[in-house]
Formats: C-alpha cells, sequence, structure tokens
C-alpha cells in the first residue's frame, strides 16, 4: 500500500513539473520581444502561364549580451542548426540550393533582387571565426562536415581546393563583430554538379516549427517544387544588435517557377500519356491542318488555377506560432480575380461551412483549410516586374582540348544610367587562366552612336588570386562601370590541365561543370543592389581511354599463361622415342594396377571356356 502511495506520489508530481514547464514554455513563446516567428507565401503570375511562388521564413532566437548572437535559449530557432553554428564557431551562413535557370528576359528580376537566389547545384559562404587562417580553414571543414549530414548533401566534398576568399562580392547581412578581438574569414565554396532534391527538402522542413504539418508549409511537395522550370532553396542565418541584446535571425526561402499546365496535368495523369486529338489544340487556318498534321497554337490565355490542383493538397491552416498579419499575398493586375477559400467545421453539428474573400492578401486561420482560386480571361496581362540592371551572358571560346576562352558579355539596358558592379569568378585549378590575356571590347547599342568606350573608363579594380595545383582554385574578381546603353566583351584564355586517372569522376566523358558566375550591382556607398548569377559552364579536359587498362591485364595475362605454359613444359618434360615412352608408361602405379586387374580378367575368361 505505502509503495502505491508512493508512485501515486511520484507520478502526480512529474505530471505537475511537465504541466508547468510546458506552460513556462509557452509563455516564453508568446512573450512578445523574446522570440518571433513569421512566414509568408508570395503568388504571382508569369508569362506562358507560369506562376512564382516564394516561401518566406523568419525564425529568431531569444536575446543575449553575446555580441555574437550566441543564447542558450533557442526558441523557434533550430537547435540542431544552432549547435553546429557554435561549434564551428560561424558568424553568418548562406546556403543555396538551386536548379533550372532564371529567365530574366521573359520574368524580369529574380524576387528580392536575386538576394536569396543562387547558382546551379549547391553553394555555401560564412563567415568563420578563427586565430589564423589555419584555423578558420579547420572551423570551415568542420561546418561543411556537418552541414552535409544535416541536408543530406555532398559538402563534404568543399576542400581546399574549392574553397575561395571572396574580397568584394559578398557583405554580410547581419552583423560580423570583431571588436572583442575575434578575427572572420570570409570563405565560399560551390558544387555545380550537385543534384537538388527531395532528400535535400525534408531537413530544409524539419528545421521549421511546425515542420510541414500546418501553415504554408504544408504545400511544401518535393515532386510539385522539384518539378518546376527554375527552383531554388536559401537559407541565411546572420545576427542582429538592438539595445535588447543580439540574436540569431534565420531566414528560409524557397522559390519557384511552376509551369501550371504541366503540374495540373501531373495530377490528372501521374504517368506522361499522349495527348488525345480531340484535346489538341491545333491551328485550323494552316493548309496542311489534318488528322495527321497539327501546328500547335499557344497556350489558352482562359485559365482558372485551384491552389489545390498545382500543389496537390490545401493549406492545414495556420502555424499558432506565426506571428504576422498577413500569410499569403497575390500580385496580379485588376484583370485577375482572386478568391481565398477556407471551410471549417461547426464545433456543435460538424457541419461544414466555406468562407469566400476577394481580397489579395489573407491571414490563414488554425486549424481551417484554406484554398485559393486565380483565374483570368487574359493571362497574359500580369503585373510587371522591375527588369535587371545588367543582362550577363557567359560561354567558352576557342576548340580543342589543350586550351581554350572564356567569353562574358555584359549589357545595360538602360539608355540614361551607368551601372556599377563587382564580378567574381571562380575556376577549378585544372583551369590555369592567363591573365595577360585579359581583353575588354565594348560596343554601344544606339546604332546612332559608334563610338566605343575605353577600357579605362569601365574597368576600375582586378583582384586575381592564382589557383595552385590541387590545393587551391583560381579566384578573379572585376569591378566596372558600365555606361548606359553599352556592351562589353570581357576575354581571357586559359590552359587545360591534365589529371590523374583517379581523380577522373565516373563519367568522365560528361565533363567538369564550372560554377556560375556572380555580378553584384552596388550603389555609391558600396551597398549591394541585384545579385545575378550566369549560368554554369561545361568544360571537356582531355580524357584518356579506360578501358585501355582492362585491354592491357587481358593482353598481358592471356600472354604471360602462353610464355609460362610453354617454358614449363619446356622444363619439367624431357623428350623420348616411343617405346621409352610406353616402358615408363607401363611402370606407373596405375597402370601396373590396371594390367593386373586386365590379367585377372583374362583368366577367368579363359577358366571359364
Amino acid at each position: 500500500m505505502f509503495a502505491y502511495r508512493l508512485r501515486l506520489a511520484t507520478s502526480t508530481i512529474v505530471l505537475l513539473l511537465v504541466l508547468g514547464l510546458s506552460q513556462s514554455i509557452t509563455q516564453v513563446l508568446a512573450a512578445p520581444g523574446l522570440t518571433n516567428y513569421t512566414e509568408h507565401l508570395t503568388l504571382q503570375p508569369l508569362p506562358r502561364n507560369s506562376l512564382l511562388t516564394t516561401f518566406t521564413f523568419e525564425s529568431y532566437s531569444i536575446p543575449s549580451t553575446d555580441p555574437h548572437g550566441t543564447s542558450l535559449e533557442y526558441a523557434v530557432f533550430p537547435r540542431s542548426l544552432g549547435q553546429i553554428l557554435e561549434q564551428s564557431k560561424t558568424q553568418e551562413l548562406h546556403l543555396r540550393f538551386s536548379q533550372g535557370w532564371w529567365d530574366a528576359e521573359n520574368w524580369g528580376s529574380p524576387p528580392e533582387q536575386g538576394k536569396y537566389s543562387g547558382g546551379l547545384g549547391v553553394e555555401l559562404w560564412a563567415w568563420v571565426e578563427g586565430e589564423d587562417l589555419s584555423a578558420a580553414k579547420a572551423n570551415w571543414r568542420k561546418l561543411v562536415y556537418t552541414l552535409s549530414g544535416l541536408f543530406c548533401a555532398s559538402l563534404n566534398f568543399i576542400d581546399d581546393a574549392t574553397t575561395t576568399f571572396p574580397v568584394k562580392s559578398f557583405q554580410p547581412f547581419g552583423v560580423v563583430n570583431d571588436q572583442d578581438g575575434s578575427k572572420f574569414y570570409l570563405m565560399r565554396g560551390a558544387l555545380p554538379r550537385e543534384p537538388v532534391c527531395t532528400e535535400n527538402l525534408t531537413p530544409f522542413i524539419k528545421l521549421l516549427p511546425c515542420k510541414g504539418k500546418a501553415g504554408i508549409s504544408s504545400l511544401l511537395d518535393g515532386h510539385k517544387i522539384f518539378d518546376a522550370q527554375w527552383q531554388g532553396m536559401a537559407i541565411d542565418v546572420s545576427v542582429e544588435c538592438n539595445e535588447d541584446g543580439c540574436r540569431k535571425k534565420m531566414t528560409q526561402t524557397i522559390n519557384a517557377v511552376i509551369d501550371v499546365a504541366r503540374s495540373i496535368q501531373r495530377k490528372v495523369s501521374p504517368v506522361p500519356v499522349p495527348t488525345d486529338f480531340d484535346k489538341l489544340r491545333c491551328d485550323t487556318t494552316k493548309s496542311y491542318n489534318s488528322q495527321y498534321h497539327c501546328f500547335p497554337l499557344k497556350e489558352s490565355t482562359d485559365v482558372d488555377w485551384l491552389l489545390s490542383d498545382i500543389f496537390g493538397r490545401q493549406i492545414q491552416g495556420s502555424c499558432p506560432l506565426a506571428e504576422n498579419e498577413h500569410h499569403i499575398s497575390i500580385q496580379t493586375p485588376e484583370t485577375w480575380n482572386t478568391a481565398y477559400i477556407s471551410t471549417s467545421k461547426s464545433a456543435d453539428d460538424g457541419s461544414e461551412s466555406t468562407f469566400i474573400s476577394q481580397e489579395k492578401s489573407f491571414k490563414l486561420e488554425q486549424d481551417v483549410p484554406t484554398n485559393i482560386r486565380l483565374n483570368s480571361h487574359d493571362s497574359s496581362k500580369i503585373s510587371s516586374s522591375p527588369n535587371q540592371p545588367v543582362l550577363v551572358e557567359r560561354s567558352f571560346t576557342g576548340h580543342g582540348l589543350e586550351r581554350g576562352g572564356i567569353r562574358s558579355t555584359f549589357t545595360n539596358p538602360s539608355r540614361d544610367t551607368p551601372v556599377r558592379f563587382v564580378y567574381f569568378e571562380s575556376f577549378p585549378w585544372f583551369m590555369r587562366l592567363y591573365l595577360h590575356t585579359l581583353q575588354l571590347q565594348s560596343q554601344s547599342l544606339l546604332e546612332s552612336d559608334e563610338i566605343l568606350s575605353e577600357q579605362e573608363n569601365i574597368l576600375k579594380d582586378i583582384y586575381y588570386l592564382p589557383a595552385v595545383d590541387r590545393k587551391q582554385p583560381s579566384q578573379l574578381e572585376i569591378e566596372m562601370i558600365l555606361p548606359p546603353a553599352t556592351s562589353a566583351s570581357l576575354t581571357y584564355d586559359f590552359d587545360k590541365a591534365h589529371l590523374f586517372i583517379e581523380e577522373y569522376p565516373p563519367d568522365a566523358n560528361y565533363g567538369f561543370d564550372i560554377a556560375p558566375g556572380i555580378l553584384t550591382t552596388i550603389n555609391e556607398s558600396d551597398e549591394p543592389q541585384y545579385t545575378i548569377r550566369t549560368t554554369s559552364l561545361l568544360l571537356q579536359l582531355p580524357t584518356p581511354d579506360f578501358s585501355m587498362p582492362y585491354n592491357v591485364i587481358i593482353l598481358t595475362g592471356t600472354v604471360m599463361a602462353l610464355t609460362f605454359g610453354n617454358i614449363f613444359n619446356l622444363l619439367t618434360k624431357r623428350i623420348v622415342n616411343e617405346e621409352e615412352a610406353e616402358e615408363i608408361a607401363s611402370q606407373r602405379p596405375i597402370n601396373q594396377y590396371i594390367a593386373k586387374i586386365k590379367s585377372l580378367l583374362e583368366k577367368r575368361g579363359s577358366t571359364n571356356s
């Protein structure tokens, strides 16, 4: 009886402690000014029936007096990532997962002026603390190894041979405090060949407080996000300081340009099948139009979309920790109709009621499934987005596998405003650049003006760090001022180095991906305005015939077998005549035994006869 009462009292105390702890945690999370979490979804139609979706999540830790923002109380800030930053002594972190190509000519400027966009593959840069460069590199290696395991990516392949140290191209988002004697190093690495898939999205969602179960994160489905024409995931961790102290801020962003027609078709038919003839949109005015010849028409501009048809699910209410006023915004002109559809159940009889609103900014309700409808009779009329201040193209020049060149073309479409920018490129060590071959050619875009700008008026500063074989990549940063309505082409040559056979990837004939270049426009105060990334390049190196080792092994083995067999026979055998060979053979034990058996059989046969 005493033991039963003791167990009952113990369980009661534990229950009270748990309830008190949960209540205190709830009070801490709800206390204004201590922690904060916001999430927001922006929908914007693009040309050719595409839809730009931007998911933004911001999480904050509890302020502390530490100038580095280190705190033992993370609140909604993910502890798993916070401990990695503390162990690797990282002050600010930026991680990008991107796939596809942003069409600047048709879509305009990327979201947030490219602040949260990345190049093809995986890109990482961070401010890492260290007493000297070797200590900072050790912390950098610790950072990339742990992030590789956290996000299921091959970040562990970022080593000294792929790490660069930008000087002008990257600016911190928050406070990088070195007033207390700390020394920070900016390091960057990129893996343009790294594929981005669902195994990278799952850890991304787990960092959110609602884990994709509620709020706008409930729309995130890898099959829909990674089927987009262009998509990018970004994680940015910085430190913000004010009168209350310093705290860490994490911004998680997902941008995706979705082909709505293809996404809806995938829902109707998960397995692609040919379109029926009666559903084809053919131009009947063509003379050759028939049952067997069809000239396709442009996509229909009369559209009616449901968010659940595009993402395959509705929004499962709001995240209880989201504190912002509006959770969803739609950027459409007046020719588009928008509807916010929420369905709630009555607590009395369980009946469902539907609420429809025509607003373009919505606030989600908790535990209320929500859908959004977009329809228009002319989907070609969309909200105008600002154009990029600079258009940049990059390509290889030359031919052959011994040497080559790179041409980067910059175009300022404005007719009255010059553009100042910093262009950053990094190349692997097996691309041996020749800086003395750098040439700049500029030309005016106005037909009436054929005067070419002088090189001194465009090139302002050049920073070049040469590569070291198998230890350090080459790094090139160029500051330029491009006059209005001017196009400038930057060219330079390089040699292709030979690799050891074990340094080639399994599919060596595919080539080597070269990381995109990064263009950052800056104002008069040296503050970044736009960030633009070029496409990646595919480099072909001299590739050996990997079948030759196999052929050599087979040929060598065959020759050795034939040679050894003949020599062995000559050394262990001797040549004799037939009579001597028969006599030697008859003296063998087995032959004598066979002879005895034959003689016995012959005797029995003669006796029986």
